[in-house]
């Protein structure tokens, strides 16, 4: 594409027909540090979509990855069911990047196994009985199979309402997508490090669990919390009365059996 033809298309915001408002959306070919620059950021109560929950979820995230606080602090006005389902979600997203640095070494030859500390080995449950499976095979099956509920008409049938049965499977699912951080941290440490400190996600990831009872605190084996952290999120999380986290005995991180995401 020539200059003029890319400065044609490099605009970010467009107004609205009649409305002098912005979309808020990256016009097709425009350069990558034009991105996500529409303006003012706006309150939670401004966004008027059934998307609203994501699309303030990743306007925090832009903003400062480093303010967790400030990102996992919901709004009044959301649920909160939708608000934990929306955080699970943009975190599988932002693991897909963890996953394609992780393809440079981890290799099937090399990582055989889907491990962290030589005390766990993790069976893949993305088959019908579960098996071992190579650590970035797993790591794209626990994505896949993630993405696969997190999407399902049956149990997320809305964006804007979320059934209790339904926000009660979050854990599972948290439990398993953590494994991706265990691994990489204990087997791959050059590049989690590299991805930690550009995104923070793993430090959110363990507070984000901790803050709404969805892992227990004996299962978070990567040490980006300290302990102090860790006891003062435990005692906000049983002062407002979060559910405790729903851990199975055969779903536990110390046991190699895992179930499957149905």
């Amino acid at each position: 594409m020539d200059s003029a033809a890319g400065d044609s298309v490099a605009g970010v915001c467009q107004e609205q027909a009649g409305g002098g408002g912005q979309r808020r959306r990256n016009r097709i070919g425009c350069r990558r540090e034009e991105m996500y620059k529409w303006g003012a950021d706006q309150s939670y109560d401004q966004m008027d979509s059934a998307l609203a929950v994501q699309q303030f979820i990743q306007q925090l995230v832009r903003r400062d990855p480093s303010d967790v606080e400030a990102i996992l602090s919901p709004p009044e006005s959301c649920d909160k069911g939708v608000w934990k389902y929306e955080h699970l979600r943009q975190f599988c997203l932002q693991l897909n990047t963890l996953a394609v640095y992780l393809q440079a070494e981890c290799h099937p030859t090399t990582c055989n196994q889907m491990t962290s500390t030589e005390q766990w080995i993790f069976l893949c449950a993305a088959h019908k009985t579960p098996k071992e499976c190579p650590a970035i095979d797993y790591t794209r099956h626990t994505l896949d199979g993630a993405a696969g509920l997190l999407n399902s008409n049956k149990y997320f049938p809305s964006r804007v309402t979320i059934k209790d049965s339904s926000v009660a499977k979050l854990g599972s699912v948290c439990r398993r997508v953590y494994r991706i951080f265990s691994h990489a941290y204990y087997h791959h440490k050059n590049i989690f490090d590299e991805f930690e400190r550009s995104t923070l996600l793993c430090r959110r990831f363990t507070i984000y669990v901790l803050k709404f009872g969805l892992m227990s605190r004996d299962n978070l084996i990567v040490p980006v919390l300290s302990d102090p952290e860790m006891e003062a999120l435990e005692r906000d999380d049983t002062a407002g009365g979060s559910p405790a986290a729903d851990i199975q005995p055969q779903d536990s991180l110390n046991n190699t059996i895992v179930s499957s995401f149905a």
